[in-house]
This record gives C-alpha cells, structure tokens and sequence, in this order.
C-alpha cells in the first residue's frame, strides 16, 4: 500500500497554473505587491469575511511581525500546546513566554488559569485556536480588557473557522495564519495577518518590506517577509477549491468518528454548536489503561504499516530545553497540557484520502487493541 501522510493539499490540476505563470513571467513582477498579491489579499477579504488580510511569505515571520507591529514587550501569556513558532515568535522579539495551561475539552488555552498567572509585566495574551477549534473568545476578551492586554491570536488551524456565523479572526488585536503546505489552505509557504483597521494594515505592509514607506523612507526596522507572486498564484488556484477540500475533510472526520465511537481507550473532539470548522486535523487521545497499548506503540504500528501519523504536539514545548527553564514550564502547572502531548496522535485527514483508506487505518486500530 502506498505511504499515507497524516495531512497534505489538494493540488489543482498542473494545467491551471501555466496561465498564472506566464503572467508572472511576462509582467516581469516577481514580487512586492504583484498583481496577483493584491488580488489574493482582496479574495481572501471576501471568503473569510474579513476587512483587511496582509500576506506573508510564512507564518512564523507573520507571528514576529505581529507583534511587532502591536509593540508588545515584557511577558506574554500563551499555551505550551501548540507548534514551536508559537513561542519562538516571543523568544526572537525579546519578549518571555509565560505558560497556562489548557482546557482539557479543548485543548485552548483555559481562561480560568489566566488571570492567575498575570503580572505587573504582562502585555498581552497569546492564545491558539488548536486544530481550528475556536478559543473561549469572549471570556479571553473580558480578561484582556479588565487589565488592559493585548490579544494576539495564532491561528495557524483556523482557515474559515466561524462561530455562530462570524469569522473567528475579527476578535482580538490581530490573528495570524499559517499558508503551509501542510495547511487546508497553502500557497506552498505563506502566512498572513488579519486586521481590523487600514492604518494597522499600512503599519504591518511596511515592516514586512524591512520598515519602507515609499521610495526613500523608513519608519521602523521591518524585515523582508514578503509573499512572493508564484506563492500568491498558487493560493488563487487554490481558493477556487477551498470549499470542495473542507467537505471532503469533514466527510473522513465524520466517517472516523463514527468508526471510531465503540473502540475502547481512544477519545475524539467532536464539532462545537455552532462552529463551522475547516477540519485542519484528526486529533485522538490514547488512553493505554483502557486500549491496552501506548499512544507511542500505536504510532510505530502504523508507521510499519505506512500510515505516517503524527504525535501533534508532541513534545510540549515547556518541555523543550530552551523553554523548560522558565517557572511557568514546570510540569506540576501544566498538568492537562502535559497529559495531552502524552496521549495525543492526529490520524492522517486530506482530501484525497479514501474512505477505504480510512477504514483500514480503523481497522488496524483495532487489530492493535485486540493483540496480544
């Protein structure tokens, strides 16, 4: 059987692209606000139904440039569950990562734990909307506003993400998304910030082409995070399919849910009320108690099986050597995060996974709990 990853795109046909590179090549704009940038930040306005979207030629550099652009300095709460570019964004602007701990029915940051951990240092809050399952906003947002923080939100896994009709990325300060391959959405590398107001956007378009307003002037040390024209291209192309990817993506989420329901030892995120979900990832937790084996014995099982899984995330990153130092890190304050990274597996969702495909990674999930 053919290697099964645990997520990839789904890639327009080779032949729509020829026209989108001929263009570039006879424009003879590479990049710096091509045509094809500017159509792709007017689009994704429109799908997501935000005001102003500034594009980036990755996630991480689009993280480092948010808060820039925000001014945050001192500490910064945010959760230890999520990918490293979380907390590496802090470490590059200077600024100290403070961990909360997570919402066991959710795995977000829990907002209960937050005002505990807030200090005369504190200038903002750092949630994740983990596998585009939407943060507790509202109570996050009061606390922000009780001690005047800002909210900058990672969410990388919350391409199209709505609750109760609006889209998740109209709250808070700013919200950045990740573009790569891997993501529902990519344009092969890529990122971008969402913002509420045109002055914000000026603000952030200039730091990513290192700090230049016009020809001559530089208002701030910017960087060089620009998304180049192929990578808008590509992002066109793939927005005409968008909607055809994320129902194919909830189809194989439903259909592992319900083979999944009886299997003793394995638990699931159902869908919110009222949530539209892009389905980023298949998340499940293994509890080896009732499955009779580890969560890292079932990876190795299905790796041997060419099912490449992905313990995701997988070590927490308070438990990395350049963060374990901090006191926020120490185990005993993040007991559900620490439980989580320990169990979690995300099984392989994409749009050309075949349902026949999906019942046999079920199958041999259950060939393993009845092993001796």
């Amino acid at each position: 059987m053919n290697k099964i990853p645990v997520t990839s795109p789904l890639l327009p046909p080779l032949e729509e692209f020829q026209p989108y590179l001929e263009k570039i090549w006879e424009s003879k704009w590479l990049t710096n606000n091509g045509q094809f940038h500017q159509q792709l930040e007017q689009e994704l306005c429109d799908y997501l139904g935000v005001k102003h979207v500034c594009l980036f030629g990755n996630g991480t550099l689009a993280l480092i440039t948010a808060l820039q652009a925000l001014r945050i300095t001192g500490e910064v709460i945010t959760t230890p569950f999520s990918f490293v570019a979380t907390t590496h964004s802090l470490w590059w602007n200077n600024i100290k990562p403070v961990f909360v701990d997570i919402e066991p029915e959710t795995f977000n940051l829990d907002p209960e734990k937050i005002e505990a951990a807030i200090t005369p240092h504190t200038t903002a809050l750092m949630p994740v909307h983990v596998y585009g399952n939407p943060c507790n906003i509202e109570a996050i947002q009061q606390i922000a506003d009780t001690y005047n923080l800002k909210v900058l939100y990672d969410a990388a896994h919350a391409f199209g993400l709505e609750k109760d009709g609006e889209s998740v990325l109209n709250f808070g300060d700013l919200s950045v998304l990740s573009f790569h391959a891997t993501k529902v959405f990519n344009t092969f590398e890529g990122g971008a910030i969402i913002c509420h107001d045109e002055k914000m956007k000026q603000h952030i378009d200039d730091l990513k082409n290192f700090g230049f307003r016009g020809e001559t002037k530089v208002i701030a040390p910017g960087i060089n995070a620009k998304m180049n024209e192929v990578q808008a291209a590509f992002g066109l192309m793939q927005l005409k399919y968008i909607d055809k990817a994320i129902a194919r993506r909830k189809e194989i989420a439903e259909t592992y849910r319900e083979k999944l329901k009886d299997i003793p030892g394995i638990r699931f995120l159902n869908d919110l009320p009222g949530i539209k979900h892009a389905y980023s990832y298949f998340p499940v937790l293994i509890n080896e108690t009732e499955y009779g084996k580890s969560r890292d014995e079932l990876y190795e099982h299905l790796k041997e099986n060419n099912i490449f899984a992905r313990r995701y995330f997988y070590p927490l990153i308070s438990n990395f050597p350049t963060y374990k130092g901090l006191p926020s890190a120490a185990p005993g304050n993040l007991p559900v995060a620490n439980e989580v990274a320990e169990k979690v597996i995300c099984l392989p969702i994409y749009p050309d996974l075949e349902i026949s495909d999906v019942n046999r990674i079920v199958e041999i999930l259950k060939t393993l709990l009845y092993s001796v």
